[in-house]
């Protein structure tokens, strides 16, 4: 089983620029690049922050473009969404039953829950008990099945400063839904627009670069945050029962190629 991991597009509407960066055109190389290379995956998901600003018009752009990939598309909000424009954009997505974009995805035997933790008009990420309750139900109903989560924000902190300040603001609603789980494989994530993979809780963990701008590796600012124009990313998901492998292509890298 293989799937692609995508986020932080950030897309602004047509005709404007972010950072000095154009979120559309770097979108429309990445689902041209994942075409080309990938048509064999099961699916791509893009773990949040879709738009920059949350306009219809950044939705409309997206999925103009995401039109053009060739694999089915799984969407999740972060903190620079709307969910009242994505969903009347995305009238399909689906989500709970009490709103939030939360939903499952089949990966082979793998079960992937991924989450909601966006807050509306805020940086931080927010798990409240009604997400935690649903993803209790969740877990309980895969009984011993192995599991992904997918969520924008992390639960926890990566030591850098101004990041941290705006990750899952109070995570214990999540940090108590999982604990004591020993079938979680992977927890991905997004939001940081760095390449970050580790363990948290005995649970492999991974984000990457996103497709629009990125920040600084930087451990000592506070109070504001480094942007950065390193190339952006995403993510090759090898799953199979003995592993799960996570390649980090830069899609628009154009470094020689040799042999050795």
């Amino acid at each position: 089983m293989k799937f692609i991991h995508i986020t932080d597009t950030h897309l602004v509407p047509r005709g404007q620029l972010l950072y000095g960066l154009n979120p559309i055109d770097r979108l429309a190389l990445c689902v041209a690049d994942v075409n080309l290379r990938h048509p064999d995956a099961a699916f791509a998901i893009l773990t949040g922050d879709l738009a920059h600003k949350g306009e219809p018009e950044a939705y409309a752009a997206l999925k103009a473009e995401l039109a053009k990939l060739r694999l089915p598309i799984h969407l999740m909000v972060g903190n620079h969404d709307s969910r009242e424009h994505f969903a009347a954009a995305f009238p399909g997505a689906p989500h709970d039953e009490n709103g939030f974009v939360q939903f499952l995805v089949e990966i082979g035997d793998v079960l992937g829950i991924c989450l909601d933790t966006h807050e509306p008009g805020m940086p931080h990420g927010t798990f409240c008990e009604r997400r935690a309750d649903w993803l209790r139900r969740q877990l309980d109903a895969a009984g011993e099945r192995p599991v992904f989560i997918f969520m924008h924000h992390p639960p926890f902190k990566v030591q850098l400063k101004r990041m941290d300040d705006i990750s899952l603001l109070e995570p214990g609603h999540f940090v108590r839904a999982v604990e004591g789980r020993r079938n979680i494989r992977h927890l991905f994530f997004g939001h940081l627009h760095r390449p970050i993979a580790g363990s948290w809780r005995g649970i492999s963990i991974s984000t990457l670069r996103a497709t629009s701008h990125q920040v600084a590796l930087d451990f000592v600012i506070e109070g504001r945050i480094r942007g950065s124009h390193e190339p952006p990313e995403y993510g090759v998901v090898l799953v199979d029962a003995d592993q799960t492998i996570v390649h980090s292509h830069a899609f628009l890298d154009r470094s020689d190629t040799f042999l050795l």
